[in-house]
């Protein structure tokens, strides 16, 4: 079942971020896919705000990966835009099982990597404010997420 939510603002999404933080929990996988410049990064950027994360979340676009380990829990943020879908030899996977939170930008070019059990957020762009994220779980955890944040 998908979970709709409508955004009007970068602080509606960074809201919708902050909802979904609460609800954290260690190995917590998010996918984001949307188009650039759709939210990607803002919704990052509110999730780590919300986990203590005091330094500047930027899109990890030519470092693949970015880690941030002062927070509640580590964050691993990732954009897999630039692999074209080759991420053999990064070891993706064992981020998953760090006992931190892993949110993936453009996750839709890696679905063969992805864990079973995560979170997919879709991010539609209606206008130039206006979005709408939709929230896929994928697991029991993450259906609980969806039904606390929704």
């Amino acid at each position: 079942m998908d979970y709709k939510i409508t955004s009007r603002s970068e602080q509606d999404t960074t809201t919708v971020a902050q909802n979904i933080e609460s609800e954290k929990f260690p190995n917590m996988v998010i996918c984001l896919e949307g188009d650039l410049g759709s939210g990607k990064t803002v919704f990052t950027k509110g999730f780590a705000h919300a986990l203590g994360i005091e330094e500047a979340i930027t899109s990890p676009t030519f470092n693949i990966i970015k880690e941030y380990q002062n927070g509640e829990l580590p964050l691993y943020h990732m954009d897999v835009y630039r692999l074209d879908g080759k991420v053999d030899e990064l070891g993706i996977e064992e981020y998953y099982t760090k006992g931190g939170i892993t949110i993936i930008e453009w996750a839709d070019m890696i679905k063969d990597y992805l864990p079973e059990e995560r979170l997919d957020i879709r991010i539609k762009v209606l206008d130039e404010d206006v979005r709408v994220l939709i929230l896929t779980p994928h697991g029991r955890k993450y259906e609980d997420v969806c039904e606390a944040v929704v």
